[in-house]
């Protein structure tokens, strides 16, 4: 159970009070270790203040009231260790679990899920960051938004004008609005994908090697999703030398052991 925040109390004995306080202190070290927020291994001088010990444990109580778990402190204390700074006021990131909640209709698990997969949610502006986001993303028709995985967390934390990007390339290689935007919310993953080192030269790989049509890659968008030089450009090689040709989603989706004894 989380140790109360440290009070200076009138003793009811003759301890010293300096005493008391020391032990207060030292139990809710010994709690931010076993969550993972202070290092099992920090050297005595280097661990934090009581000052700053009461600050922490006030951020964990606001964050466990609004549904985060004891064993996701380590997670979050890595990958946002300035969550647990004295200089973040717990009150400051509060609009973010009430859009979470209000706007995007996540339930409690699934903010708590969303935080713990991207804790830097916290840290952007409802108003002009996560609200335009999410409008967008509806308005191409991007679904379940709400869902508590990793990829829909990092899509709520990116910037239109980013997302605006995809849907720019999308178009530069001959989609219409209406199919690029089609195409994204079938697969938001490609707003993960960098455009030059991943987008492109999979899409010219796709015309210019394999002589595939646009049409062809707006029937399977998981094209961009697999891999141009473990996946991509091996099967196409090997069919290739068998002069044989099937729809791409047969070509990149099934396993090695499939596709290899199928086309021997």
């Amino acid at each position: 159970m989380l140790l109360p925040s440290l009070q200076l109390l009138t003793p009811k004995t003759s301890t010293p009070l300096y005493l008391k306080f020391r032990t207060s202190h030292h139990e809710n070290i010994r709690y931010l270790k076993a969550i993972g927020i202070v290092d099992s291994n920090v050297k005595p001088h280097n661990l934090p203040s009581p000052q700053t010990v009461d600050h922490i444990l006030y951020t964990i109580n606001f964050l466990k009231s609004k549904g985060i778990h004891d064993q996701d402190f380590s997670r979050l204390a890595f990958l946002c260790p300035q969550l647990f700074s004295t200089d973040v006021d717990p009150s400051e990131i509060e609009p973010v679990f009430d859009f979470l909640i209000a706007d995007l209709h996540a339930s409690v698990q699934e903010s708590r899920g969303l935080i713990v997969n991207c804790p830097y949610l916290l840290f952007s502006d409802v108003e002009y960051c996560l609200r335009p986001t999410l409008e967008y993303l509806r308005g191409l028709g991007v679904e379940k938004l709400n869902e508590p995985n990793k990829q829909k967390a990092f899509l709520l934390n990116t910037r239109v004008e980013k997302l605006k990007k995809k849907i720019r390339f999308l178009r530069s290689i001959g989609l219409k609005y209406e199919e690029a935007a089609s195409f994204c919310a079938r697969m938001p993953a490609i707003f993960g994908y960098n455009i030059d080192d991943n987008l492109r030269p999979k899409f010219e790989f796709l015309v210019e090697e394999m002589e595939r049509s646009l049409e062809e890659l707006k029937e399977f968008p998981q094209y961009f999703g697999f891999s141009l030089h473990k996946r991509i450009a091996p099967r196409h090689w090997h069919l290739k030398q068998r002069n044989a040709r099937v729809k791409l989603n047969r070509m990149l989706l099934w396993g090695d052991d499939k596709f290899y004894s199928k086309w021997k």
